[in-house]
């Protein structure tokens, strides 16, 4: 009889476990179930919230920096019971669409001003009538 083949999975990137290193003081599950971070990484996150996540199910998470918020999306990867008082609370693992930026870069995700912007300024016209 042969061994079992165990399967190792490479991070690829390492997770911060306190708020002092990824710089978040607060998380939400929209549209707005508090969850505390366990821990963080570029790739994803381990929450705790008494809101259900399903397995496979995409979520937004809306995350503040003590810089300012971001809001970033993803998929529920597993959710299990982690507690069961004084009420049900859920650890859930959730992978990003897309890599969280570092604290130290742009977070991406805001609009430029006016003076960030180049080129013309574009304007639509109005929408014509329907018949």
């Amino acid at each position: 009889m042969e061994p079992p083949v165990v399967l190792r999975c490479e991070r690829r990137h390492p997770r911060t476990q306190h708020v002092d290193e990824h710089g978040f003081v607060a998380a939400h599950v929209r549209p707005g179930h508090q969850a505390d971070l366990l821990n963080v990484s570029a790739s994803g996150v381990l929450i705790e919230t008494t809101y259900r996540l399903l397995p496979g199910s995409r979520v937004e998470l809306r995350m503040d920096r003590r810089h300012g918020p971001i809001t970033i999306r993803g998929q529920v990867l597993r959710c299990s019971v982690s507690r069961l008082q004084p009420q049900v609370v859920y650890r859930g693992a959730i992978a990003f669409d897309r890599d969280l930026p570092s604290p130290h870069e742009d977070d991406g995700y805001s609009v430029p001003d006016s003076s960030q912007r180049s080129g013309p300024v574009f304007r639509a016209g109005a929408t014509q009538e329907l018949i």
